[in-house]
């Protein structure tokens, strides 16, 4: 699992600005391999679509992935046909790879794909990018299991995503409701800093993109689509399936360690209303007591376990500060993680040892009541101690939630420097996406950019300004051959 530290953090999101047209406002990647009978009338179709329906600039990009039929030489003749499209070679399949390296180079600020069966009815394409281009969210899925969706496709099929779905929602509480359905977008200012922490380069990749852009915080708009199955398709089910359960256990096993920087990236947007300064309401409050709550019921349940455990072979007190340690080190790793969102093994240390100060503070409650209790009589029964220690331990955990809130894990929002997200140690530096050391990256040029780059990577090695100068254009306002 990658574990590189992603671009920078997003600005915050914007409708995208209105100027004299140019650049594309959108780029509709068309990854294919081996598609010479499909993709001309795909091509085709989507283009007539779009120049019909979009009101901005648009191009459409088809991604090779190393087939070996006529598939590049249909691409190429597309190419020198229709101004609007433009083809791009890789010498590598995997669907995720050609994605990866089709947005990275593209100077769009909104990146769509979809299958090359059209699956997908068109009219959906408008209702997908639009939430991108107005700034509402960061993302957009189209789904087939939407209440309002219309879907043709056989049992199977259906049986196989529905399954799917629920083992994402299960294993990773995933709340969107279609990981698999072709048809996707995102803006660039997203793509730029989330890409570079996805690894997989084939199916699965639309999975742990969208896992991890929701676990940042990010938003994904869903759209209902209509959607035929196509009986000639190659993807081979159940090797995809098991590809997919492999990606399944990595990204839960790197979200539960805690290995992926998802802080670089997560609350960025200055105009997130859980942001904003309202007096008398605490920043977090709320979500920080009901995790809190949770944590601290299960410690206690831990706590007097291990304290009934230890009080078989030792004295009370030596029970209480035994079990108390041990809780106490859960206690603080649970909280750290889940009530106050710290991720990654920065600054743990420091951490555990504030808590070890604050378990303290509740070792001295406790003991105090114990002591309190075998002063009051010589040998109190052990369901008086556990009341008792309850007791104590409710006071001590009001205590331990006000320590925790203003002194271990502080909002340090307010007091960061620009660039800096709360618990980082470094500045959010501009950095190029790295390949793991098992996958080779070749070198591709992209046909609207002669500059040589590698897949993941912008064309000069960095990522243009988010902000493009954008100008709706009406269909045949301009000389059919002028570029979109």
């Amino acid at each position: 699992m990658r574990t590189d530290s992603s671009p920078g953090t997003l600005p915050a999101r914007e409708h995208l600005p209105a100027a004299p047209a140019g650049t594309p406002v959108l780029d509709v990647v068309i990854p294919v391999y081996n598609e010479e009978k499909d993709l001309q009338p795909c091509v085709r179709r989507l283009h007539e679509h779009l120049d019909r329906t979009f009101p901005y600039a648009f191009r459409i990009t088809i991604a090779d992935n190393a087939s070996t039929d006529t598939t590049p030489q249909v691409a190429g003749r597309l190419a020198a046909e229709i101004p609007e499209v433009t083809t791009f070679r890789l010498e590598q399949k995997g669907r995720g790879r050609a994605l990866r390296a089709v947005w990275s180079a593209s100077d769009a600020p909104v990146l769509a794909y979809m299958d090359v069966d059209l699956s997908t009815d068109l009219n959906a394409l408008l209702p997908l990018v639009a939430p991108l281009i107005s700034g509402h969210s960061d993302l957009a899925i189209g789904s087939r299991l939407a209440r309002s969706s219309r879907v043709v496709r056989g049992p199977k099929r259906e049986f196989i995503s529905r399954a799917y779905n629920l083992i994402l929602r299960g294993s990773l509480q995933a709340r969107f409701s279609d990981a698999q359905c072709g048809f996707k977008a995102i803006r660039r200012d997203v793509a730029r800093v989330l890409l570079p922490l996805v690894e997989d380069t084939g199916w699965f990749f639309d999975t742990e993109m969208l896992v991890l852009a929701e676990r940042a915080g990010l938003r994904i708009h869903e759209v209902p689509v209509d959607w035929v199955d196509d009986p000639d398709s190659t993807v081979h089910i159940v090797r995809t399936a098991t590809d997919d359960l492999k990606g399944v256990w990595r990204v839960g096993r790197a979200l539960a360690t805690g290995s992926l920087p998802l802080d670089r990236i997560a609350r960025p947007f200055g105009d997130d209303p859980r942001d904003r300064d309202i007096k008398d309401v605490p920043r977090g409050l709320a979500r920080q007591l009901v995790g809190f709550c949770v944590v601290g019921a299960l410690s206690t349940l831990f706590y007097l376990l291990l304290y009934s455990g230890f009080r078989v072979f030792s004295g009370s007190q030596t029970a209480n500060a035994t079990a108390l340690l041990v809780s106490a080190v859960a206690n603080t790793a649970a909280n750290r993680r889940l009530t106050f969102g710290v991720r990654g093994r920065g600054g743990a240390v420091r951490h555990q040892a504030q808590g070890l100060v604050v378990f303290g503070i509740g070792l001295a409650l406790t003991s105090g009541s114990l002591a309190a209790l075998n002063a009051a009589t010589s040998e109190p029964a052990h369901s008086t101690e556990l009341a008792v220690l309850v007791a104590a331990n409710l006071a001590a955990t009001v205590l331990r939630f006000l320590l925790f809130r203003a002194w271990v894990f502080p909002d340090r929002r307010e007091d960061d420097s620009p660039g800096r997200t709360p618990y980082d140690t470094a500045p959010h530096e501009a950095a190029p996406h790295e390949a793991t050391p098992h996958e080779t990256t070749p070198y591709v040029t992209a046909p609207y950019d002669t500059t040589p780059f590698r897949a993941g990577e912008a064309a000069d090695g960095t990522w243009p300004d988010a902000t493009l100068q954008l100008q709706p254009v009406r269909p045949h306002d301009t000389d059919s051959r002028d570029f979109r």
